[in-house]
């Protein structure tokens, strides 16, 4: 207080000024007041040594063998061979946090299917020795990228397997020459998915994504859509905008239902994950996300892609583009 009176070529004065200038230039640089609450307060979310990531096929030699193998049986057999199977424990025993990723995979698709016998044909995988509490769909728009496939699909069912999840792989291909639709191609998997079975969880995801951290759960939330792939290192692991929907994303059957699947008009690259984000607060639900710290992704670098070319527009969205879709 007694600096107040004095005139601004004071010594005081101009510690003063310094001072506050100091706090500006760290409260700015640490994100302001959000970033400034992260340094003063000890963050909840847990901490993980991503610079000593595991084999992504750690533990799979302890998930057994199965009971009874579907492809031997029938449902009716199946399902009773299963009566007296436990609930898999919450949350999995065979969990190891950050995993290694390959993004380029000398594994040809015969060679992953051995390395994943439990696995069955079209993707499908049921725990051997417990009930699964959790069954999902992963549907992947595809095309022209078969080196990007057989690296996903190497990293994706031993880390989807740790998890011990019922879980079903859908590679929705795009044939011909046309340019690329990434939100009709998911309308198309997620109407097959759920011909095929009941799925509690749709996990939409790029193919060129592979998931650093098998904490990360490919569950969905039932109250609200998940983005899921909220740290990538094409973005530093950092988050690129509040309503950024893009990569991978996860919903269950009655919130796609809700917010009237997803955009077909969006030809080429970019567009309609806003825009599916959009429909998401249109629909009156909230977007939520796992942490920073959970949610790491690694993408694979690759060139434009002829006939995936960037959108040179975005369609208009409004509440008259919900009706027009699915």
């Amino acid at each position: 207080m007694l600096c107040l009176g004095r005139s601004l070529d004071s010594p005081c004065t101009l510690a003063l000024l310094v001072g506050f200038q100091f706090a500006f230039v760290v409260y700015f640089s640490l994100g302001g007041f959000k970033g400034l609450v992260s340094v003063l307060v000890r963050s909840a979310d847990p901490e993980f040594d991503y610079s000593k990531p595991h084999d992504v096929y750690t533990n799979l030699s302890q998930l057994g063998a199965p009971l009874i193998h579907p492809e031997t049986t029938g449902a009716t057999a199946l399902a009773s061979g299963r009566e007296h199977l436990k609930d898999c424990p919450d949350p999995s025993p065979l969990l190891v946090g950050p995993v290694a990723v390959l993004l380029s995979s000398s594994f040809s698709l015969d060679q992953i299917r051995d390395r994943n016998p439990l696995v069955l044909p079209g993707g499908r995988y049921l725990p051997p020795d417990c009930e699964p509490r959790h069954h999902t769909a992963v549907i992947i728009p595809y095309r022209n990228r078969q080196a990007h496939l057989r690296a996903l699909l190497y990293h994706l069912h031993p880390f989807l397997q740790r998890q011990q999840l019922h879980y079903g792989i859908y590679i929705v291909h795009q044939m011909g020459n046309s340019t690329f639709n990434r939100a009709k191609l998911l309308n198309v998997g997620v109407k097959e998915a759920l011909k095929d079975g009941e799925w509690q969880c749709l996990f939409l995801h790029d193919v060129d994504l592979l998931p650093e951290n098998d904490h990360n759960l490919y569950v969905c939330d039932p109250k609200s859509p998940k983005h899921v792939s909220v740290a990538m290192d094409k973005f530093r692991y950092r988050l690129p905008y509040p309503q950024y929907f893009g990569g991978v994303s996860a919903l269950t059957p009655d919130q796609y239902m809700k917010m009237n699947g997803f955009p077909n008009q969006y030809w080429g690259w970019g567009g309609e994950d806003d825009d599916i984000a959009a429909r998401v607060r249109l629909s009156g639900m909230k977007i939520t996300r796992p942490s920073v710290a959970v949610g790491h992704y690694k993408m694979i670098k690759h060139r434009g892609d002829r006939g995936n070319e960037e959108n040179p527009r975005s369609p208009d969205v409004s509440n008259s583009d919900l009706c027009q879709d699915f």
